[in-house]
């Protein structure tokens, strides 16, 4: 029988101290993890939840860890997280990227890039499923949104027409906090992408996951936050309809999608090979 575990990552604040002073104060992101895991459990997978103090790299790393220690083919990791989106500059190792930079989770302690995720998660042993679900902005190129919205489209997705809180109301890191936390940890984020830098072009089984990527917005766009669900994590549950969806991931991606508004569209992304019998099975089927 095929073994499920998930990992729900949750972030409200974050440490001011590893910020610059800025908290990151969230409304909705734990409530996310908690809803999330308990459609987890539903479902048949054992989860694990991380909060605030809790949400830490060395944590989210150790985590995932154990879990590609313990998932065998066939077997399926379902990783959700909720909270703060940046970029960072790649100015080192040629990335693959086409903007040269690297998306970020915003972690209690520190952003953890992308090719940090994408590195773990290819730990796995070829044949793990696979889902990873991100409710966060990807905010280097979110700042430009403001100048697309238009004044009843802002308060369709943030429930303001104030452009000046709209990073307030979203799962943005302040573009100014972003440069801050990169001018003061550069050295370190540089040699983060140095070690990736090095081991691109080998096999793949080494360097790459394979996985299915549903987010909660294009790389140029906010994520909303909310009053008990950010946006994208409360439409997901209304699909998911307490396990009355039936159809696979890119059904499940497409029904999202039609109940967001237009300025905030989920991504579908398939990094690697998943494989097609996981992309056409419903989601979260252990």
């Amino acid at each position: 029988m095929a073994v499920g575990l998930s990992l729900h990552i949750g972030l409200n604040t974050v440490d001011p101290a590893q910020y610059g002073g800025w908290d990151g104060a969230l409304v909705a992101c734990e409530n996310d993890a908690r809803d999330m895991a308990a459609l987890a459990r539903e479902a048949g997978f054992s989860d694990t939840v991380l909060f605030g103090a809790d949400g830490t790299a060395g944590n989210v790393t150790a985590e995932l860890r154990k879990a590609a220690s313990r998932l065998k083919s066939g077997d399926i990791l379902l990783l959700s997280y909720s909270g703060h989106g940046g970029q960072i500059p790649n100015e080192v190792g040629g990335d693959v990227e086409p903007d040269a930079l690297d998306e970020t989770l915003v972690l209690y302690d520190r952003q953890f890039l992308d090719d940090e995720v994408n590195r773990e998660l290819a730990r796995f042993t070829d044949g793990v499923r696979i889902l990873v679900l991100l409710d966060c902005c990807h905010s280097g190129s979110g700042i430009e949104v403001r100048d697309v919205l238009t004044p009843e489209a802002m308060e369709s997705q943030f429930q303001t027409r104030d452009p000046a809180r709209v990073e307030d109301l979203s799962r943005l890191m302040p573009v100014f906090r972003q440069q801050q936390s990169y001018a003061r940890d550069k050295d370190f984020y540089q040699e983060l992408q140095r070690s990736f830098a090095a081991t691109r072009g080998g096999p793949q089984s080494e360097n790459e996951a394979n996985a299915v990527l549903i987010s909660a917005c294009q790389d140029n766009q906010l994520a909303s936050d909310g009053p008990v669900n950010g946006r994208f994590t409360g439409t997901l549950l209304d699909v998911w309809d307490k396990g009355g969806f039936r159809g696979g991931h890119r059904a499940f991606h497409r029904a999202v999608v039609r109940r967001m508004p237009a300025t905030q569209s989920p991504n579908l992304y398939f990094a690697g090979r998943p494989g097609g019998a996981f992309v056409g099975e419903r989601p979260f089927t252990v």
